[in-house]
């Protein structure tokens, strides 16, 4: 099995690294046949081939629970939080012990039809104080002027200022959401959570580990798996007035399953995740008059800039009784190839041109996810 796993190995290195057409004979263009064997030797010193057992398992856990801190950076304060009068706004105003100067209710008609809208020019007329400022003031500010003002006709006048047409200001919520839309921002703090909870929360479909978030010319990623799954508040928004909320498909976010089982093909993650178990019984499992137990293989693509490693290469010994426990805690990530060999496996020519459009496919979504 040493040879095969090698083998496996010498196939994804050369694939990450020389992207060279494959040509019957083991032959790559623009590799000379003297120079094969030094190149795959070189490049297998650059991978990283690790056996799924326990040990790996316990590895594994330890890091996704050290990767998981609690952000000490508040993302949202919303303690302070005073709503800022815009354009458009209504208003209802009244003074007590003066109900001349309070608009009486009527049974069909609302207290915004009957409210003070916020002009163009940014101000509104009140009885005995035209055209106070309002656009960009908070209602303390408001009342404040307007106690001011009405103070030289009224003596230690009590005023009572309230916004009951929120029209000014909007958020938006698209794509995979259940009900995409237009949000108003009232005197409630609006969070980007609060958003896509008032949306319906994601849709089967969505990207449930980043949204983009839109303000004025700046768009950035919100990590948001880190904010539900690690706690991170600092990955939280308060919404302003035209920020954009936008949550993609998971198309992206796959796991490719090749080689020797009934149905090979690509299967989407979902929010919970996905282990080698689940993978392998969503696509029929090995073929178990041809396909090689022990060699079942994970191969994962590495930042070989940051890392010094091309590839990952985790191989699962099948026929193990305690194989099918250690695949249901090996948790895969996007883009992971699964490959089951064949037994017995001829050329190594073989797993390579099948091994050529999963990795080439691969690379072409982290072109498009960068």
């Amino acid at each position: 099995m040493a040879l095969s796993c090698k083998s496996l190995i010498t196939s994804l290195a050369i694939l990450s690294v020389t992207g060279c057409t494959i040509v019957p004979g083991s032959h790559f263009e623009g590799i000379e046949s003297g120079e094969q064997t030094q190149n795959l030797e070189q490049d297998l010193e650059k991978v990283n081939i690790q056996i799924i057992d326990s040990s790996l398992i316990k590895q594994q856990k330890q890091a996704r629970a050290s990767a998981k801190p609690i952000s000490n950076t508040a993302g949202v304060n919303v303690s302070n939080y005073e709503y800022k009068i815009g354009i458009g706004d209504t208003l209802t105003i009244g003074v007590w012990d003066h109900p001349e100067l309070t608009i009486p209710a009527a049974v069909q008609r609302t207290a915004e039809f009957d409210g003070f809208r916020v002009q163009k020019d940014g101000t509104i007329t009140y009885a005995y104080a035209p055209n106070i400022p309002a656009a960009g003031r908070t209602i303390s500010e408001v009342r404040e002027d307007l106690v001011k003002r009405l103070s030289r006709v009224i003596e230690n006048p009590q005023v009572d200022i309230k916004v009951v047409g929120f029209n000014s200001q909007k958020a938006y919520v698209t794509g995979e959401v259940k009900q995409p839309g237009v949000y108003p921002v009232t005197e409630i703090p609006l969070t980007l959570i609060d958003a896509l909870n008032q949306a319906g929360g994601l849709t089967e479909a969505a990207d449930w580990r980043t949204v983009t978030f839109t303000r004025g010319n700046k768009t950035e990623t919100i990590q948001l798996d880190s904010f539900y799954s690690q706690g991170d508040i600092s990955q939280n928004r308060l919404l302003q007035h035209g920020d954009i909320i936008h949550v993609t498909r998971n198309d992206a976010q796959k796991v490719f399953v090749l080689g020797d089982v009934k149905r090979a093909g690509s299967i989407v993650l979902n929010r919970y995740g996905l282990n080698l178990a689940e993978a392998l019984s969503d696509t029929g499992g090995l073929n178990e008059t041809t396909a090689d137990a022990n060699g079942v293989f994970v191969l994962r693509k590495s930042n070989v800039e940051q890392t010094g490693v091309i590839a990952n290469v985790y191989q699962l010994h099948a026929k193990n009784i305690t194989a099918m426990v250690l695949a249901e805690q090996f948790e895969l990530q996007p883009h992971d190839i699964v490959y089951v060999t064949s037994a017995p496996l001829a050329r190594w020519n073989r797993v390579i041109s099948l091994l050529l459009p999963s990795v080439s496919t691969v690379d072409n979504l982290n072109d498009i996810n960068n």
